[in-house]
């Protein structure tokens, strides 16, 4: 039953990105030559909608629905770390045309080219765990 809540959730996540347009490759292409504030105007309200669930966790105490307390953990606040992770992220968004929760949407809208790109994702994310113990953190 678990498996079927999360294919619905899903389910219904592809629809909503594909209604807003998030996975159309010219809306990313206007946003990237700020030339339309639609996708500005998605990614600032996710944005906005996460810092005000995560200071409603902390400064209330929310349990998880098992009633365990939920803690979140402390960035370490290296400006260069997250500036690099954040340049490379872009320019593979900026190459594929898409983020990767997009990226699986695109597959199920019939963009079957996009598992070349998943394929990728997942390499690159592996070798990253590869590399992690060498790199500066």
């Amino acid at each position: 039953m678990k498996a079927v809540k999360y294919l619905l959730t899903g389910l219904l996540f592809g629809i909503i990105l594909t209604k807003s347009e998030v996975i159309s490759w010219y809306r990313i292409y206007e946003m990237f030559n700020f030339q339309s504030f639609h996708m500005f105007g998605i990614i600032g309200s996710a944005v906005i909608l996460g810092v005000v669930v995560t200071q409603s966790i902390k400064r209330f105490n929310m349990k998880s629905i098992k009633g365990e307390p939920i803690k979140i953990n402390s960035k370490y606040p290296d400006f260069w770390r997250y500036l690099l992770g954040g340049t490379f992220f872009g320019l593979g968004w900026a190459m594929t045309g898409a983020c990767p929760g997009p990226m699986f949407v695109l597959v199920g809208n019939g963009a079957s080219v996009f598992l070349i790109v998943i394929a990728s994702a997942m390499f690159g994310t592996f070798l990253y765990g590869v590399l992690r113990k060498y790199l500066p953190h």
